[in-house]
């Protein structure tokens, strides 16, 4: 593992290595992950960005697709810790990818998050036959636990995004804010819930190919 402040070229770059190295008509698939506001959304929107501007085509399957409905968490009594590790389908994760990795000739549907109504959206983004590069990020790719387990078996490399923790502590109690909690509410969550998710993330940080500091990729 090594640390460093690419920009999003070198980054294309390192990706594009992968990608003449996977035989074949199989995808590229490079996940991103870090503790929850690290900025994984950011980097992975430039990356594709960056990589789409070369000729190469670029998807992002967000983990967040894989949340479990809120009238499931209301049924299963997990809905006041939306985000935790058991509040997502791992096992339909590490499916979808799998059958990404796999390469075919079929499109592969993923689905999406919604943070405009709080709830995963199915079927959303295509995954054409012919892909060139999938990007993947969210909190638990490294998670060797479970179904969670299998999901790094179909990613190429993994990267980990780190901020400075008081900046994406603030991050997080903006979004919870902007998304409609009270202030002393999302404070509260993002004390209890984010750390606790922030927590199980950092201590899978010893299994990352590489470590990007947030901000240096802009």
């Amino acid at each position: 593992m090594s640390t460093y402040e690419p920009t999003v070229a070198t980054l294309a770059d390192r990706v594009l290595r992968l990608r003449a190295r996977v035989p074949g008509p199989r995808p590229v698939v490079v996940g991103i992950t870090g503790e929850p506001g690290a900025g994984k959304s950011t980097l992975a929107a430039a990356l594709l960005a960056d990589l789409g501007s070369r000729g190469a085509s670029a998807v992002l399957v967000p983990m967040d697709g894989f949340h479990l409905a809120n009238v499931a968490l209301r049924t299963l009594g997990t809905a006041d810790r939306k985000g935790a590790i058991d509040t997502f389908d791992g096992a339909g994760y590490a499916a979808l990818l799998a059958r990404i990795a796999a390469g075919g000739p079929h499109t592969v549907w993923a689905p999406t998050y919604d943070r405009s109504i709080e709830e995963s959206v199915a079927g959303a983004v295509p995954v054409p036959p012919g892909t060139d590069v999938v990007v993947t990020e969210g909190n638990y790719l490294l998670v060797d636990d479970g179904p969670w387990t299998a999901v790094r078996e179909h990613l190429h490399e993994v990267w980990a995004v780190e901020v400075d923790p008081a900046v994406r502590s603030a991050r997080l109690v903006a979004r919870h804010v902007a998304f409609g909690k009270q202030l002393s509410v999302a404070t509260a969550w993002v004390a209890t819930v984010d750390e606790r998710n922030a927590e199980l993330v950092r201590a899978t940080m010893g299994r990352v190919d590489l470590v990007v500091a947030e901000g240096a990729a802009s």
